[in-house]
């Protein structure tokens, strides 16, 4: 190669992508997947104490309201319950996961 075949070799270098290390990326993503995780944990965190404390607050409005549906509610309640409980587990799609989405 000749003189000017370097130099424009060492110019055209400077464009290159730098060398990818996946031991950086994988400890970078590391640390911000920590720091989201922080963030979701302060943020429930957060929201239990003052869902806690609203709860505190109309337990004694809500009371006598919870006994007085639970005499007519009782015999559905479990019913209620477990369809409560296919629909979490089953997300946003029960009908495909019972098998009757066409």
């Amino acid at each position: 190669m000749t003189q000017a075949d370097d130099r424009l070799k060492a110019l055209f270098a400077l464009d290159d992508a730098p060398a990818l290390d996946p031991a950086f990326s994988h400890a970078v993503m590391e640390q911000v997947m920590r720091q989201r995780l922080r963030e979701e944990v302060a943020l429930l965190c957060a929201v239990s104490v003052v869902a806690a404390g609203v709860l505190w607050l109309i337990w004694p409005t809500l009371q006598p309201v919870l006994v007085a549906v639970s005499h007519w509610l009782a015999p559905a309640l479990g019913a209620i319950v477990v369809a409560a409980c296919a629909a979490i587990i089953l997300g946003a799609r029960p009908t495909a996961a019972l098998g009757l989405a066409t």
